[in-house]
């Protein structure tokens, strides 16, 4: 079944959806909305059809993403107030909005999903948490929404009372992986690797690690012990990271972005 998807805005997060999108060919009709000319032009040269305002998406969409940043939300949810079809599914892509608060704006029958991709969607690798509204929802609809974000990576379905959390596993977390390359990156600068090759060996070394925990399926912990060798070198970084509290010092920094966007919250 055909659906016309809808975006409210085209920048970082909204073009790189787009771009999964338009990866194998645009499956369906994409309507565009976007104040930046150039970001508007940019979906256009994908494939997606131009429209003049955030109301007109509303009107003519069936699954409508609200891909603009959250400080523009008290501007843009009373253009799309009013003008969405009952069948209509909004899905909001800003930390602070929880399903309750788009509902008491956007109508209590309104269908609302929320989900929280993160920043290597913009290569195709990124990580999608989704959280549907407790209303009724077909499989293929479902379906259709999850499309969206795996077209630009992986994407699961979670309650929604699990979303800060998933915020913090996934869509903060990029953050904490740019440190440890950057970090491991003037170390190896310090020991005499030339600045480009010691972030590039760092961050090939991050990515084939992370790729060992999905491909294997084996624990971190029993991954890196294949590394440990009885008395070698490994064993010795590990024990300086523990004793600088490297481990806890990410769970801290998990619970930080957690604790930020419970306060973050619209009522």
């Amino acid at each position: 079944m055909e659906r016309v998807i809808g975006f409210i805005g085209a920048g970082n997060m909204g073009g790189a959806l787009l771009g999964g999108l338009a990866r194998e060919g645009l499956q369906n009709t994409v309507l565009v909305f976007d104040v930046s000319e150039q970001a508007l032009a940019n979906a256009v040269s994908l494939g997606a059809e131009g429209a003049s305002s955030a109301a007109e998406v509303a009107m003519k969409a069936d699954i409508i993403v609200l891909a603009v940043k959250p400080q523009f939300y008290p501007d843009v949810l009373p253009q799309v107030q009013g003008n969405l079809r009952k069948t209509a599914m909004v899905i909001s892509l800003a930390p602070g909005y929880d399903i309750a608060a788009l509902k008491k704006v956007l109508g209590q029958e309104q269908r609302i999903v929320r989900a929280m991709p993160n920043t290597p969607a913009l290569l195709g690798e990124g990580m999608t948490s989704v959280a549907f509204s407790e209303d009724s929802y077909e499989v293929e609809e479902k379906e259709a929404v999850l499309q969206i974000f795996r077209k630009a990576g992986k994407a699961v379905e979670i309650r929604e009372a699990l979303m800060d959390a998933a915020m913090a596993a996934a869509s903060c977390s990029p953050a904490f992986a740019y440190l440890f390359i950057e970090a491991l990156g003037d170390a190896a600068t310090a020991m005499g690797v030339p600045r480009a090759l010691s972030y590039e060996m760092a961050a090939q070394s991050l990515l084939g690690a992370a790729k060992m925990v999905l491909e294997t399926g084996k624990h971190p912990g029993e991954l890196k012990d294949m590394v440990c060798s009885p008395g070698g070198t490994t064993i010795q970084g590990v024990i300086a990271l523990e004793k600088a509290g490297f481990r806890a010092a990410v769970m801290e920094a998990a619970k930080a972005t957690l604790d930020r966007a419970q306060e973050m919250k619209q009522s």
